[in-house]
Formats: structure tokens, C-alpha cells, sequence
């Protein structure tokens, strides 16, 4: 267990620490000199179950709270200091008022000094911090009177006696979620080279294991643990919950600093933008309204953001809502972190509450929908799991978003019931987790998205996969859409003829005179390369009726032989392939792709090239942007293969 100390300047924490454990944790020259600690202390202590207790003492003056916020993050329990000749003061009020923001549940008091007050002292002091605890995770905490600096105190030894229980009957954190670590400490060690302190967050980390990606965040760079030293003993490991000294192989102390995570690579994806709900305090000095600007501490991190009201359009003091916070810079954070703010000019803290998502979009962040979702994710907060998360995710969620939603590796998240897992074509792509009734939906848009296809353009022979996504998924990861298409493929509801994709029924089978036919055309298409016979020409030439050959042709087409240009004007798909060549080789060129220099190198006229142009458009080969047009990249037609055969 980590304990934090809290409470107003020169009210006996650090001299508490020191009876309670035996450890000085005021280590400066300046801290010594001046008699009031101004970095944060770490203490340690034996537990008669071989366990170590850990402490964390904080500096109590008002400039120096970012330093115990940044100790406060990731504790166990609260220890509230008071000095009984005092009482209740200042940053007694903002300490508590940050240890509860951040979630801390367990906690007592300490009634310390009380050498110096009467009792009716004593009995003013009591009261006013029962008054304070009130409503709070302290109310009907026990308040323990001592006398730290005397050797012996019976108070102090009944504090340690109730610490120690409250440790050795502490609840372990879950070790299975993905380790991170909140740095708040770095420097180099004689020998050893850079080591970083600082509160496990979550998971475990091993020393010397080669196998672990490892991140120094938000830098994204590797780091790799050479030994490490739990709650100030060597380990193996380090888990959830300790204190923990990780000696750090390959970096340089000066890359790291305070609020920097040690963490696997799987936990964070850094962003200036993070919906959070907040809570406003009561005696919060204004109401926050549209870009107001606050420090915002979160892990061991401090940072200047600004406010976007999502659930409303200002909070007030004592008002809770939902909001976006906007950094200069990228941000690390996890579902459920707590964090605090503190209001623009750092001086009192105003507010806190917990992260939703930490990679929120910057637009549209009002939207209904995602004010759903962000409902979604506080439920899942609550204990509500995965279901309501997926029930707002009609595209499903990856393993490296459910990793990051959850903080837990993949292997160890279950799929819920009405869920399931899809697997991707490529064994190196993720799997997507998706309810039975959006995957369904997810496959019924695509079959109704080849159906409107068909009915606009009948003798089409369908859209290829890039032009179908962007009717039926336009966003949404590459893996779900392959996995979309295979499943429809192998269960018989959609069919493929070369690159383009169509329904079943939508085919075509030649009779043989047909077939006949067909075998004399064709090669005349070929031919004429990149200004081939019209219908007209065609129907004279083989002394067929037009209306029979201009039917034969739109069934080719269906086939994916032919390409119609422009009405009554077909090109042989070798053709039309050579035509997407000379376009992809133009459209890399600096003066790009228009009708001009198209129109040049294919050697027809301006009218033909413009309506190669167009065709090339409609298809979604290229789009027009003003004069030019530009390549999708993503489009099968230029890969159309020159001996696929087609399929009936």
C-alpha cells in the first residue's frame, strides 16, 4: 500500500513520516535549511506479512501544490495532517479536496501537535475537521491525536498499528492490465546510469525481460528495464500499486522528465484532445465557460489546456458535466484516470474528475452520437463492462483500441455475450470485436449498397472494392472491410467478376449465338485501341441489327469484357487498362492529369480525352479536383488484370 500525506504547511507531516518509519524524507540542503520540504519525500517501512508499506510525503505550502499533486497520483490512502494549535487551514482543504478528486477512497486523520494546544484546542480542531471530512471519503474516518517529535507517543504508535492493518488487508490491484508508470523523479545513479521513481499504475513490469515494449511517453521511445527496486527493495518486478525504481538501459537522463510514463507501447495513443467529465467545487472562483484556460494535472504531469463545455455551455461552481480539453501539446491519459485543475493562474484548485476518452475528435464533439458514447464509456466505468461501449460502436473496436479502453492486454479481454470477434485476412492485422447486430448491419449495407448500384447503372458490372467502401463504409479500419467483403464472398451473398464486386443475380450468360457474336466484336474493339467502332459501326460491319449488338455489348459489359466510355462508345478492357496506365503516369507527373496533356499522349481529340476523363471519374478510378484529375490509390481499376477471366 502507498500512503500520501496531506495537509498545510508546518503542520508536521514530514516529522510524522519520520516517527511512523524511521525515514527523514526531507533529503535537500534547501528542504533542511529552510525547514519545510519543498520536493516530495519516499518512505518505507516493513509489514509483518513481509509486505512493505510506502510513503509518499508532500510539501503543504500553496506554491508547491503542483508537486503534490503529482505525489498524490496513484496513492492508496490519504493521510490528512492537522496541527491541533492550527487547525483546519488553507491547503488542509485544497489537499483533501485533491485527494478526494482523485479518487483516493481509504484515508485517516492525524491530529498532530497536540503538545501545543489545550483541550478545548483539541476539541475545536476535531470539530472542524469533522466538519470538513464531511461528505467526503474521510467522513467518519478515525482521527488519531499525536505527538510525533516524542519518542514513544502512544498516538503515533496506535496510527502505525492502524496503518499497518489497513495495509496488510488491502485489497492487491489487478497486475494483469498493461504496466505504466508515472515518472516523478529521474536521475542518474554511479554505475547504474538512469533511473526513474514513481507510483505503478498499473500492470508489471519485469527486469531484464527483452520480450516487453516498453515506451518512454508521450516520446514513443524504447526503453528497456536493466533492474528495478520495489517499495525500496531489489525485485524482479514491479507491479500495480508499488513504488517503484526502474533502472533504465540506452536513455539519457535529460530525456526524461516529471510526468513522463514508462509504459507498454499498447496503452497510449498521445492527443491534444480529451473528453473528461469535471466537477467543479463549490468554491471554484468562476464558472468555466467556452476555452477558458486551466492547469491540468494528471499521473505526475502538469498541463495548460483549454475548456470546450460538451454537455453544457458553462459549468458553474458545484456543477458537474462533461467537457473537452484542449493541450498545446499530446497527452497521455487512459479511460478512468483521475486527474485535477487548477484555475489559470495555478493558484487554488477548482475542479477534477476522470477521463473518458483521451482521443477525442476535434470536430463535431457535440454531436449526439458522441455524447452517447462518451454515456457509453462512463457506464463501462461504472461496471458496466463492454456491451454499452460496443452498442455505440456500429464499426466495432480493434484490439489496440480495446486495449487502450481498457488497459488490459487482448488475451485477457473476453468477448461479451452478442459479441464477437472478426478476424482479419491478414494474420497481422487486429481482430475487431463487434455486436452480432452491427456486424449484421455492417453486411446488410454493403448488399443494399450493390443494389442501388445495380439499379442506377444496370449494365455496369458492379463498383470495384474501393468504390463500394466508400458507399457502404467510408470510414473505418482497412482489416474490417476485408474481413466484410470475405464473409460476404464465402457465403454466397456477394460475388466478384475480376475487380468488380455484384450481387449474385446480377449476371450474364451468353447463349451460343450470342457467344458467336461475341467472338467477332471483341477483336474488332481490340482494334480499334483507343478509338474503337460504335455501335453504329459495329452493327454495320457485321450486318447485325444495331439494337442486337448494342445488347450484347451491355451484357459484356456486365461481364466486365467491355467498358462504356459514353453511350453506344465501348472499349476493350485491355484497352481500358492501357488508357488507366497512361492516366497513372500523367497524374504523377508535376503538371498533373487534365484533358490537355492526356488528350496529347493518348494522340485523340480534346472531346474523347475529356470523356475517357469523365469515365475514369464515374468509375472512382480518379476524381475531379478544378482542371485535374486525381488518382485513388486505393482503386482496383489500373490493376485489373489483362487474362482475368470473367466470372458468370
Amino acid at each position: 500500500m502507498i500512503i500520501g500525506t496531506a495537509g498545510h504547511i508546518d503542520h508536521g507531516k514530514t516529522t510524522l513520516v519520520r516517527a511512523l518509519t524511521g525515514v527523514d524524507t526531507d533529503r535537500l540542503k534547501e528542504e533542511k535549511a529552510r525547514g519545510i520540504s519543498i520536493e516530495l519525500g519516499y518512505a518505507y517501512t516493513p509489514l509483518a506479512n513481509g509486505d512493505v508499506l510506502g510513503f509518499i510525503d508532500v510539501p503543504g505550502h500553496e506554491k508547491l501544490v503542483h508537486t503534490m499533486a503529482a505525489g498524490a497520483s496513484g496513492i492508496d490512502f490519504g493521510l490528512l495532517v492537522v496541527a491541533a494549535d492550527d487547525g483546519v487551514m488553507p491547503q488542509t482543504r485544497e489537499h483533501l479536496a485533491i485527494l478526494s478528486l482523485l479518487g483516493v477512497a481509504q484515508g485517516a486523520v492525524a491530529l498532530t501537535k497536540t503538545d501545543r494546544a489545550d483541550a478545548s484546542q483539541q476539541a475545536a480542531a476535531r470539530a472542524e475537521i469533522a466538519e470538513l471530512a464531511a461528505g467526503t471519503f474521510l467522513a467518519g474516518a478515525p482521527v488519531f491525536a499525536v505527538q510525533a517529535s516524542q519518542a514513544g507517543d502512544a498516538g503515533t504508535a496506535e496510527l502505525k498499528s492502524y496503518l499497518h492493518a489497513q495495509a496488510e488487508g488491502l485489497r492487491q490491484r489487478d497486475e494483469a492490465g498493461l504496466f505504466r508508470l508515472a515518472v516523478d523523479r529521474v536521475f542518474t545513479l554511479a554505475g547504474h546510469g538512469t533511473v526513474v521513481t514513481g507510483t505503478a499504475h498499473a500492470g508489471q513490469a519485469r527486469a531484464g525481460d527483452d520480450t516487453a515494449d516498453l515506451r518512454l511517453m508521450p516520446a514513443g521511445t524504447r526503453v528497456r528495464v536493466r533492474s528495478i527496486h520495489a517499495q525500496n527493495q531489489p525485485s524482479d518486478t514491479g507491479v500495480a500499486g508499488q513504488r517503484c525504481a526502474l533502472n533504465l538501459a540506452g536513455i539519457d537522463k535529460n530525456a526524461i522528465a516529471r510526468g513522463d510514463w514508462i509504459a507498454d507501447a499498447r496503452c497510449f495513443l498521445p492527443s491534444r484532445h480529451i473528453d473528461v467529465a469535471l466537477t467543479l467545487l463549490a468554491c471554484a472562483d468562476a464558472p468555466v465557460r467556452a476555452w477558458a484556460p486551466l492547469h491540468v494535472h494528471i499521473g505526475a504531469a502538469r498541463h495548460v489546456a483549454h475548456v470546450v463545455p460538451l454537455s453544457a455551455e458553462a459549468l458553474s461552481p458545484g456543477q458537474s458535466g462533461w467537457v473537452q480539453l484542449v493541450f498545446d501539446e499530446p497527452v497521455c491519459a487512459m479511460p478512468g484516470d483521475r486527474y485535477i485543475v487548477r484555475n489559470a493562474q495555478a493558484t487554488r484548485t477548482v475542479g477534477g474528475g476522470r477521463v473518458l476518452d483521451p482521443n477525442a475528435p476535434d470536430r463535431k464533439r457535440r454531436a449526439a452520437s458522441r455524447l452517447q458514447g462518451l454515456q457509453a464509456v462512463s457506464d463501462m466505468l461504472d461496471g458496466g463492462g463492454l456491451p454499452p461501449v460496443l452498442a455505440h460502436a456500429p464499426l466495432g473496436l480493434d484490439e489496440g483500441a480495446l486495449q487502450r479502453l481498457t488497459g488490459r492486454p487482448v488475451r485477457a479481454i473476453e468477448a461479451p455475450h452478442g459479441a464477437l470477434w472478426i478476424e482479419a485476412r491478414n494474420a497481422q492485422a487486429p481482430r475487431t470485436l463487434i455486436l452480432g447486430t452491427h456486424w449484421d448491419a455492417l453486411r446488410e449495407r454493403v448488399e443494399q449498397a450493390l443494389a442501388a448500384f445495380h439499379h442506377s447503372a444496370p449494365d455496369e458490372p458492379g463498383p470495384d472494392s474501393a468504390r463500394l467502401r466508400r458507399m457502404a463504409m467510408p470510414v473505418g479500419p482497412d482489416a474490417l472491410w476485408t474481413a466484410v467483403l470475405d464473409h460476404l464472398q464465402r457465403d454466397g451473398r456477394v460475388a466478384r467478376n475480376g475487380p468488380w464486386l455484384h450481387l449474385p443475380a446480377h449476371t450474364s450468360t451468353l447463349a451460343d449465338a450470342e457467344s458467336a457474336l461475341a467472338q467477332r466484336l471483341l477483336p474488332l474493339l481490340q482494334q480499334g485501341a483507343f478509338d474503337p467502332p460504335w455501335v453504329r459501326d459495329l452493327a454495320r460491319a457485321q450486318d447485325e441489327p444495331e439494337e442486337r449488338v448494342r445488347q450484347l455489348l451491355r451484357k459484356l459489359l456486365r461481364r466486365g469484357d467491355v467498358a462504356q466510355v459514353v453511350k453506344d462508345l465501348f472499349y476493350h478492357r485491355d484497352q481500358v487498362r492501357a488508357l488507366a496506365r497512361i492516366a497513372a503516369d500523367l497524374a504523377a507527373q508535376p503538371v498533373g492529369l487534365n484533358a490537355a496533356v492526356f488528350r496529347d499522349a493518348t494522340g485523340l481529340g480534346r472531346k474523347r480525352a475529356i470523356q475517357i476523363l469523365e469515365f475514369f471519374d464515374r468509375v472512382g478510378y480518379t476524381r475531379r479536383v478544378r482542371d485535374t484529375h486525381v488518382l485513388r490509390p486505393e482503386s482496383a481499376y489500373a490493376a485489373m488484370q489483362a487474362n482475368t477471366e470473367p466470372v458468370s
